[in-house]
Parts: structure tokens; C-alpha cells; sequence
């Protein structure tokens, strides 16, 4: 909690001060770029870099020594907990008990890759979305730990005729039964990470993983407060994040008009406050509770808030049932109002692609290259821009005739009292806010746990010479961190959210003048009219190629710049081809970025 309170000032303090560009001169920078080199790709682990692998080896060090360190503590005062038990016996029970410890620091890093807002992650130069590999892995690893863990237990109670003990809540010690039940919810929230069952029924993946919830809470009553200690950090952190985009989803997000694709995808506009920032790649989680109530989906934002100060867009395209919902809803004549939650923007804490001395985007989504800019912003920016767009459009042989081609369809919405612009959550100062949270919330935390030991707990141990319940130390440790946390979190969003509400309103009354055409003319019909000097500069840039798939080999070869950043976004093959020749060697010129939800 330190670290993540201290890590919100550094980040404040960064964002506020000039950002400039690090060079890629230096030994250290050299360094540097070839830890983030990927090094080899393979299924199923996916695209791995030499920095990675560093970190892998030394967290599988500090788990085999933690294990051998155990166990030869274990062995050396061997206990026997049943009269007439065997040496071999005891030896197994303790390395059972001793997977499982090793699995508690697996799971004490569980959820830092997945807490969307963290002040840690960017402190390191990562985002949740990049992160979430590291989720999977540390999850695989402390599932298969657990199951040993479980397994070997149940084998023990087996072979030393002791298998009521399955059945065990103590009062004083480790619970048995909560253990289990913990076991059997990780093992269905486990099943339906694997990729098969993941694509084929994500709905069914993504509801059970809600199960957490319940995972936690059976978990804990198993290894006790003292064991929660260790992975508190964690959690704690993760929590005030989920508060805090659950305090935002509650808000409905003013969307001000919706664009429908030729290509079949839509483009939603929403309206933002002026102050909220991101950088290039980021994304937001979108629910439209006409759809669905509970599902979240990440898009990437399209828009450039240096350009659009007031409205945020995204890209959505049809390839899915929610998606496929959402075009149909779009299309009925009589819509005129969408209720949209909106959590986010989430991204980079900087553009750190950018330094780069040229950049190579790859995408599968070549169709949406009308989203690639926006469509208003200084025309100078745009131009001065050195652009060179090769489109591969593969299941068309030839340009299509200018009279088949279909319109971009625009729907405008009615506003609603209840809506408002996409804001920060937290404000300008979202760091700063975040880290008095951390601090205060902990410090709350720690300070009720104080008076409820001293003034509830110890009386009844000492005067009734009892051991006060094991379950019920755990339920008020659990307690008490979530209402310090919800206490503190909520306090802040709700004072933000009254100084917001100003803006909010001034906003509203501002007229947002929407383009009737899109810059993604210049794929098809380029004998089109142009409507402005930026348009023109990009249709000068394009060329369209059809029926054919690009050499991406040769493209990325032929880049002869010092210092290429090549920048993927698309299906996990493409992506894997890219890296596979980012990796090969032959051009040292070559920094791969990735962007893909597809894990």
C-alpha cells in the first residue's frame, strides 16, 4: 500500500510537468530495447520477451526456494499428528501443506495485473490490458499448486484412515470444509479460462469468474487472518479500483450520436469533459444495458483528445451477439435515446511509441480506417503528418462501382437530464485523490481493526479464557477493509462528482457540430469531392490493394530507419507473425508494441 500510495504522487507529478521524448541513445536505452524484444512465441503461452523470461526464472527461483526452505525446516522437526504415523507419512503431509503455502504467494500477486486503475503498473510501464497475461500465468500456476495442495491432503486422510477431517470447521484453526468449497469454486472458474470453452462461451467465463467474490471469502476463512495478511496488498488495491468503476458504471455516459459503417461496424460519439486526458491506445468499457446488464466490453478510443477536447469516440465492430444487437438497435428508425455506461478511459501513462523515429501500424481492421483520424483538429497537424496507408482489402478482387456504394448513416440522440459527459473519475487530480484514498482507507482500516480487537475481541478471550472464533476473526478482518475502503473511496467520488456536476451542465449547452462525412472516403471512389486539405494529403497517401495480403516480411524489412516502433492490433496470428519477425534478428531496427484483447 506504500508503494501504491507513493506511486500516485510520482505519477501526478509526471503528468503535470512536460513530457519529453526519451531518446534510444545510450547503453542503458539499448538495454532496454532488447529486454523488450520478444524472444520467442509460442502457443499456448503466446509472445514472451527477454525481460519476461528474466522475471519468469526469478519468480519460479523464489517459489523453489521458498519450497525447499520450507520443507527442509518441515523435515528437520518432523511433527507427528496421529499416534502410530509413518515417517513417509508426515514427509507427505507437510509437502502438501507446504504446496499450499507456495500457492499463497502465487496468489498474493493475483490481482495486481488485473486492478484497471493501479498506480503500480504504469510505474513500471505497464497497462492492465498488457497485464493480463501475467494474470493468466500467476493463475494457472497457483491453480495447479492448489489442486496439489488439496489432492495430497485428501490422499493423506485416506491413507491414515482420517477422512472426517474433510468435514472439519474448527474453531480455533484452519477450516477444512472452506477450503474445499474454495477449491471447488477456483476449479469452475478455472475450466472455463481454457480457450476453447473461453471463445466458444465467453458469457460462460465471464459469469463464473464473478465467483471470486466467493472465492475470496472461503479462502480466507481457510488460511486465517494471519495468512491474509500476505495477500491483503493485493486485494486491497484491487478493490478500491473495482469501487471506484463500480461508482462510475452507476452513471450513465451522454452519447450524442452513433455513425453506421458500410463495413457493417458502428462508431459511437459521446460527450467528455475538457479535462480528461489519454493517451493514443486507450481504451473503454462500454454496457448498454439494453443489451445486456452485466456485460463489459473494451474498445479502443479513436478519438484524439488533443483535437476533440470535447467528445470521445469508439469503434465497434460486428462480430459478435452483443455487437450484432447493438447494429440492429442502431438501425431501428425509432431510437432516439441509448442509455451507456462507460468505465474508463484506461491506457499508457504516456505515448511512449511515439519515440520512435518511424512507426509501423498493423491492424486487421483496414476497413475502419475512417476511425484512424479524426475528423476535425487543426488541418495543419493532420497535413504535416509523413503518411504512407497501404490498405489490403481481401475479400474484394476489385474496386466496387461508385453507385453500389453504400452511405455512412448518421443518428443523432436526444439528451437526457440524467446523463453526463465521460469525466475522469476522480477529477484532474485523479492520482493524488487515488493515493489519499489508499492512505486513508488503510489508515481507517487498521484503526477499526485496533478497536474492534481491543474493545470486542480481547475482552471476550480474556475474561472467558476462550479463544475468540477463527471464522469470526476473519469475517470482521474482511468487514472492516471493505468499509474503510468504501468509506474513504466513496466520500471522494461523491465530492468530485457534486464540483463535476458544474461542468457537466456547461457542457450541455454547448452545440457539438458533427461531420456528415468521413475521412475514410479515400479507400473507396477517391474521384470523390474533397473536403478539406488534410482529406486530400490522405488520399495522396493511400493506396488500396485488392484481393491480396500484405508481404509484412518485406514491409517491415524495408523500413530503413534506426529506430522502427511496429505497432500491431488484430488476430493472434497476425500478431504472432509480426513478433515472430521482430524476433528473428535480422533487423535490429525492428520495436514491437502490441495491442489485442484476443488473449
Amino acid at each position: 500500500m506504500f508503494i501504491g500510495a507513493l506511486s500516485c504522487i510520482y505519477l501526478h507529478l509526471h503528468q503535470k510537468r512536460t513530457q519529453k521524448l526519451p531518446s534510444k541513445s545510450g547503453a542503458v536505452n539499448r538495454w532496454l530495447s532488447f529486454l523488450r524484444r520478444p524472444l520467442f512465441v509460442m502457443s499456448p503461452i503466446g509472445i514472451v520477451t527477454a525481460m519476461e523470461l528474466v522475471f519468469s526464472v526469478m519468480f519460479v527461483a523464489l517459489l523453489i526456494w521458498s519450497l525447499s526452505n520450507y520443507l527442509h525446516i518441515s523435515f528437520g522437526h518432523l511433527h507427528m499428528h496421529k499416534a502410530g504415523e509413518k515417517v513417509w507419512e508426515a514427509k507427505f503431509r507437510s509437502v502438501s501443506l507446504r504446496l499450499g503455502y507456495i500457492g499463497n504467494i502465487c496468489f498474493a500477486f493475483l490481482f495486481f495485473p488485473v486492478t484497471r486503475g493501479s498506480s503500480i503498473l504504469p510505474l513500471v510501464g505497464l497497462t492492465s490490458e498488457s497485464s493480463i497475461k501475467y494474470h493468466i500465468w500467476l493463475g494457472h500456476l497457483s491453480m495447479v499448486l492448489f489442486a496439489a495442495h488439496t489432492i495430497g491432503f485428501i490422499i493423506y486422510w485416506g491413507i491414515t484412515n482420517q477422512m472426517k477431517e474433510m468435514l472439519g470447521w474448527s474453531k480455533t484453526y484452519v477450516s477444512n470444509i472452506a477450503g474445499e468449497i474454495a477449491s471447488v469454486i477456483a476449479l469452475a472458474m478455472w475450466v472455463t479460462t481454457f480457450p476453447r470453452i473461453r471463445r466458444k462461451m465467453f458469457e460462460v467465463f465471464f459469469y463464473t469468474h464473478y465467483l471470486y467474490i466467493l472465492y475470496i471469502l472461503f479462502y480466507a476463512i481457510h488460511v486465517g487472518v494471519e495468512y491474509m495478511c500476505m495477500i491483503a496488498p493485493g486485494i486491497f488495491l484491487f478493490l478500491i479500483d473495482r469501487h471506484l468503476r463500480f461508482l462510475q458504471s452507476r452513471q450513465h455516459a451522454r452519447l450524442l450520436s452513433a455513425r453506421i459503417l458500410p463495413c457493417g461496424a458502428v462508431e459511437l460519439n459521446f460527450s467528455k469533459t475538457p479535462s480528461l486526458y489519454y493517451n493514443p491506445t486507450s481504451i473503454v468499457f462500454i454496457n448498454i444495458p439494453k443489451i445486456s446488464k452485466l456485460q463489459w466490453h473494451p474498445f479502443t478510443v479513436t478519438s484524439s483528445c488533443n483535437l476533440e477536447a470535447n467528445n470521445l469516440s469508439v469503434a465497434i465492430k460486428n462480430v459478435g451477439s452483443w455487437s450484432n444487437k447493438l447494429y440492429q438497435e442502431l438501425s431501428s428508425s425509432s431510437l432516439d435515446h441509448l442509455n451507456v455506461s462507460v468505465e474508463g478511459p484506461y491506457g499508457p501513462h504516456t505515448a511512449h511509441f511515439l519515440r520512435h523515429e518511424q512507426i509501423v501500424m498493423n491492424s486487421a481492421d483496414l476497413t475502419m480506417l475512417d476511425l484512424v483520424l479524426p475528423v476535425s483538429g487543426s488541418t495543419t497537424q493532420i497535413s504535416e503528418l509523413q503518411l504512407q496507408i497501404e490498405a489490403y482489402i481481401t475479400r474484394e478482387k476489385e474496386e466496387p462501382p461508385i453507385d453500389s456504394q453504400i452511405d455512412i448513416q448518421t443518428k443523432w440522440f436526444k439528451p437526457s437530464l440524467s446523463d453526463s459527459p465521460i469525466s475522469v473519475v476522480l477529477g484532474p487530480n485523479n492520482w493524488l485523490w487515488l493515493g489519499a484514498i489508499i492512505s486513508s482507507s488503510f489508515l481507517m482500516f487498521l484503526l477499526l481493526l485496533g478497536i474492534v480487537t481491543r474493545y470486542y475481541i480481547y475482552p471476550i478471550e480474556n475474561n472467558s479464557e476462550e479463544v475468540y472464533h477463527w471464522t469470526f476473526k476473519v469475517l470482521w478482518f474482511l468487514f472492516l477493509l471493505c468499509a474503510g475502503i468504501c468509506i474513504c473511496s466513496s466520500a471522494v467520488f461523491l465530492w468530485w462528482k457534486r464540483q463535476n456536476t458544474f461542468e457537466g451542465k456547461q457542457i450541455m449547452n454547448v452545440e457539438v457540430q458533427t461531420p456528415t462525412r468521413s475521412p475514410g472516403s479515400w479507400i473507396y471512389g477517391s474521384e470523390r469531392e474533397l473536403e478539406s486539405l488534410p482529406h486530400q494529403s490522405l488520399v495522396q497517401a493511400t493506396k488500396v490493394h485488392f484481393g491480396a495480403r500484405p508481404d509484412l516480411k518485406k514491409i517491415l524489412f524495408e523500413c530503413k530507419s534506426k529506430d522502427v516502433g511496429v505497432l500491431v492490433c488484430g488476430p493472434r496470428n497476425m500478431r504472432h507473425e509480426v513478433a515472430r519477425i521482430c524476433a528473428s534478428g535480422l533487423a535490429d531496427n525492428l520495436h514491437f508494441e502490441s495491442i489485442s484483447f484476443n488473449w
